[in-house]
């Protein structure tokens, strides 16, 4: 298995480039990386529990943090930052971008889910805050 030679991350752009020892290079987005995070949130506890992953259209990096020689924890702004980005996951993310990013779409499709974060309200949270309106008591 190839390993890396090189990774940076992009803040501004928003992706993790990396190189690697058989002269393969990708430059991945951070909204693909999230979208297929090998965390247990995002892959399940076993087959078939994959969770669809919506809304991550403007998901940054924050920080990256090397584990051990076979991997990165990526730290994701929107506070997920479980799941070991192993080299071979890294190399099959980027060798395989077009045919998991075209299997994502569909899915996102299917479920009728989008990649936009939901829309908020204009105090910026999401849900929307139930209002108290006061009510007048009666007068006697």
């Amino acid at each position: 298995m190839p390993h890396p030679t090189e990774i940076k991350l992009r803040r501004k752009s928003g992706t993790l480039e990396i190189a690697f020892d058989d002269g393969q290079r990708f430059s991945l987005a951070a909204e693909y990386l999230r979208v297929h995070s090998p965390s247990a949130e995002v892959m399940g506890h076993g087959p078939g529990q994959h969770v669809l992953q919506s809304g991550k259209r403007d998901v940054g990096i924050a920080n990256l943090e090397p584990i051990g020689n076979y991997g990165l924890l990526l730290h994701f702004d929107d506070g997920h930052n479980t799941g070991i980005y192993t080299w071979k996951t890294l190399y099959d993310l980027g060798s395989n971008f077009e045919h998991y990013w075209s299997e994502y779409l569909k899915a996102l499709e299917a479920a009728g889910k989008s990649r936009t974060p939901p829309a908020s309200d204009a105090q910026g949270t999401w849900p929307p805050k139930p209002t108290n309106t006061p009510t007048k008591k009666p007068t006697n």
